[in-house]
């Protein structure tokens, strides 16, 4: 049996469901999930879509046929995925390990159906971490003066490795346009939800000394804009002037984790589909 997952946006008029369920209908596809949103101010229609089929099923074929039969009509944007085939997922990792325990941890137990062929870091420290989880590990130092060489050093190992999209695992570097533009809507980050009010290097201490109820963290595509990409999933939790700076940072890196865990999850499974900085997240 072969599964595919099919996700659409297009402008919105009449008869897009009956033409696309009537697409894997005549092919003897059993649709297992369908979900659509209309936006209504930008009349812009999304669907998210499984289908099993009984026999192994050409997704070339499948996806030339639908091409021609049915997006071409509606003028659709639209990618079609093949179940059985694992995304490739690379890691940029800095100094901070919580997430990267957490992310190789879930690989580990098979809670992210993914390959991680490399890990990259800036720094050295975290090298024994991807070797105790038999992950190649890239050192790829980034200062002001080698910014590009280490932006072209990095695509030319993502190529190499076939890499599908991006973590950034607390990795604290700007990422460079040319990555960008090499994995659009592929690098997802995290970060604490104190932006823009405290930034800087000790937000926790700043949201600290303000009596901050509330934190949280974001996890988003990565645009040019820094920290300003279409967001994926996002999460709070509330904290009292009982709390130490301690507690804060403790309780911000579980939100971290989870949050992240979240925003990769939901993108292996196609779960996202990014339209005008904004993303539709079918959960």
């Amino acid at each position: 049996m072969s599964k595919i997952t099919l996700l659409i946006h297009c402008p919105d008029t009449s008869g897009i469901i009956a033409h696309v369920t009537s697409f894997f209908y005549k092919r003897q596809g059993n649709i297992i999930y369908i979900d659509q949103y209309v936006d209504v101010e930008n009349t812009v229609f999304f669907m998210r879509l499984e289908c099993e089929f009984n026999s192994q099923t050409s997704i070339k074929i499948t996806k030339d046929e639908f091409r021609e039969t049915v997006a071409k009509q509606y003028k659709m944007s639209w990618q079609m995925y093949s179940a059985s085939a694992k995304p490739r997922m690379a890691v940029f990792v800095s100094k901070y390990d919580h997430c990267l325990y957490d992310i190789l941890s879930r690989y580990k137990s098979n809670e992210l159906e993914v390959d991680i062929p490399l890990i990259i870091s800036n720094h050295i420290d975290l090298e024994h971490v991807a070797q105790s989880f038999g992950i190649p590990f890239y050192h790829n130092p980034v200062t002001a003066g080698n910014r590009e060489k280490a932006a072209e050093s990095q695509l030319e190992l993502l190529q190499k490795e076939k890499v599908d999209f991006i973590v950034l695992a607390r990795y604290m570097q700007i990422i460079p346009k040319s990555l960008i533009a090499a994995f659009p809507n592929r690098i997802i980050n995290i970060h604490h939800s104190f932006l823009p009010a405290f930034a800087g290097a000790k937000p926790y201490h700043l949201a600290y000394k303000r009596g901050v109820k509330i934190i949280g963290a974001t996890s988003h595509y990565v645009t040019e804009e820094l920290d300003a990409g279409p967001i994926i999933e996002q999460d709070i939790t509330r904290i009292s002037h009982s709390h130490s700076i301690k507690d804060l940072i403790l309780k911000g890196r579980d939100l971290e984790k989870i949050v992240l865990a979240k925003g990769i999850k939901y993108h292996i499974e196609r779960k996202t589909l990014v339209f005008n900085n904004k993303t539709i997240v079918f959960t």
